[in-house]
């Protein structure tokens, strides 16, 4: 193994704990800098890991040592930390989305090849043991060709555990750039490209109650839609239905379901589901858990778990953080 990529990470909020945790076991990349537009902020993330330095964006951006920037900011300002690494001749790994908007997205990927410089984007969770041990059975045709699949995501909305919520419910948020990035890229890589989408819409409340913290009782604006529906056309024909929604309660749906023309046996239609992305409804965060995939047959109600496939044993945030 050659020398470890060195680290820049920029956003230093909840999000970046887990970063931070993870890349400190990673022998391959090598955490020198921290930067927050709240500098006491990124002290802290940084307290327990020794030898990290806390700089201004702009010290980071031009830091010889840094070879990468982990852009872990809000969404609202993932396209203009990524140019500015990308104008530093810094490769770029982003925290989903990409970008606000579309627009803002295509200026990072071609500015990025005119720099000759490398961008990823989360989430790198289909590398998880879930999404793998799921593509594993589709590609052994255990449920025959897929003909069908539900992802479904419901939670009454992030501001009842995150401190500072207000940017889940701005532009570059809501349920869908939030979390719908770890299910369609799960769909996606189990069924294949999609060709076409249909959608639809609302928003339920005009206001938002932060649940907890120093800001518990602050009432905050929804400016995006909350509940979000649609159907994924794939290019091998599979029809996709996604649900994503901070605004309902709960759901008995698991959270992918993919339903073959044929089961195990050629006996019925069967399902393919697995556990995860997991539903922050039940859990203090957003984070995406590690799921496993069953089959559904004729006779015992659910088949013994599928053999484990790739080496994650937990679908976590920074499989997909760049190698040197």
């Amino acid at each position: 193994m050659g020398q470890p990529l060195n680290l820049g990470l920029v956003g230093c909020g909840a999000i970046s704990a887990q970063y931070l945790r993870t890349i400190d076991r990673l022998p391959q990349v090598r955490l020198v800098a921290v930067a927050d537009l709240d500098l006491e902020r990124a002290r802290e993330a940084v307290a327990p890991y020794p030898g990290v330095d806390v700089l201004t964006v702009a010290e980071l951006m031009a830091d010889a040592r840094v070879d990468a920037v982990l852009n872990l900011t809000i969404p609202a300002a993932h396209a203009e930390v990524a140019l500015q690494a990308i104008a530093a001749g810094k490769d770029v790994y982003c925290e989903k989305p990409l970008a606000a908007t579309g627009e803002d997205a295509r200026r990072v990927l071609e500015a990025a090849q005119a720099a000759g410089v490398r961008v990823g984007c989360a989430p790198d969770t289909v590398l998880g043991t879930g999404t793998q041990t799921a593509r594993q059975a589709i590609d052994d045709g255990l449920i025959g060709r897929p003909v069908a699949a539900t992802a479904t995501m419901v939670t009454p909305g992030h501001e009842r555990w995150h401190p500072n919520p207000d940017f889940y419910y701005v532009p570059g948020g809501g349920p869908l750039l939030d979390m719908g990035p770890y299910y369609i890229s799960s769909l996606v890589t189990l069924l294949g490209p999609v060709s076409a989408v249909i959608g639809a819409a609302s928003r339920t409340r005009a206001k938002r109650t932060i649940g907890s913290g120093p800001r518990q009782g602050e009432e905050i604006p929804v400016t995006v839609d909350t509940h979000v529906t649609g159907v994924l056309v794939h290019e091998s024909g599979a029809l996709s239905t996604l649900v994503m929604s901070f605004d309902a309660v709960a759901t008995k749906a698991p959270n992918i379901e993919v339903h073959g023309e044929r089961g195990p046996r050629g006996a019925r239609p069967q399902p393919l589901r697995r556990r995860g992305p997991a539903d922050p409804a039940r859990r203090r965060g957003p984070a995406p858990a590690a799921g496993v995939g069953r089959v559904l047959r004729r006779g015992p109600r659910r088949r013994p778990d599928r053999p484990r496939r790739g080496p994650r044993a937990q679908g976590g945030r920074d499989a997909g953080l760049p190698r040197p």
